[in-house]
């Protein structure tokens, strides 16, 4: 069954942007014309998206952040990780729409590192945290300040000094299938925190085939919840695995 595609253009004539982003929307707007004049030409979003940036990449990005905000509610600290970050999907929208929440980014690649930097002082975001590195020097971070040794990981100091306490949530977006991702976002989550992934229609079959490896990470009650963008927008698929 084809689904269609709202083009930027009929969106920004709708209601449905200032609905959904709120107070945020002039940070998004920075975010959304940086992506049109230069994410193709960095190679951070494909030539057929340059039409679509606000349903496929913007929309899709917010509709995670009512479950990040359900699961840090009464919390004390608000933190928040995004794995491979990359163009900044959900990452630099969550931090856009939750600014009480302290998003840290943690990203491999120099030139999306540069990209995030840039993108986090045009849309002026204060509870930001750019972090060059992978999920498993992280990892190896936090077993360092636990006093537990960093085993055969190398961690740079920037992932050492960044990366000290675990985080309330970790989500991700077409990061790695979840019998890979449950080994590299579970341990940077807090006792009681979650992962809050965005994933496409294969979302349960991946649940299923990493059903161990969640259990192994410490991980409980996987689950696919069925995430509203907007009225007449396509809804997307959101994994939460809650941390014993």
């Amino acid at each position: 069954m084809s689904v269609e595609i709202h083009t930027d253009e009929q969106l920004a004539e709708s209601n449905v942007l200032h609905d959904v982003f709120g107070d945020a929307l002039p940070a998004i707007e920075v975010f959304h014309e940086k992506l049109r004049n230069e994410g193709e030409e960095r190679g951070l979003i494909g030539p057929r998206d340059v039409d679509i940036l606000w349903e496929r990449h913007l929309l899709n990005s917010a509709a995670i952040v009512p479950f990040v905000a359900e699961k840090t509610e009464g919390k004390q600290f608000k933190t928040v990780a995004d794995l491979g970050s990359g163009g900044g999907f959900p990452g630099l929208v969550i931090a856009a729409m939750l600014p009480d929440h302290t998003v840290t980014l943690i990203e491999p690649m120099e030139r999306r590192i540069e990209w995030l930097d840039e993108c986090v002082e045009a849309m002026q975001l204060t509870n930001v945290n750019v972090v060059r590195g992978r999920a498993e020097a992280a990892i190896a971070a936090l077993r360092m300040h636990k006093g537990q040794g960093r085993g055969k990981t190398e961690v740079p100091e920037e992932v050492f000094e960044s990366i000290t306490h675990p985080f309330a949530v970790v989500t991700c977006r077409a990061v790695a299938p979840m019998t890979k991702l449950a080994g590299w976002a579970l341990p940077l989550v807090e006792p009681k925190g979650a992962l809050v992934a965005l994933k496409g229609r294969s979302a349960q079959q991946e649940i299923d085939k990493a059903k161990d490896v969640i259990r192994r990470f410490g991980g409980i009650k996987p689950r696919v919840v069925t995430a509203p963008v907007a009225d007449g927008l396509e809804s997307t698929q959101v994994v939460i695995v809650d941390k014993k």
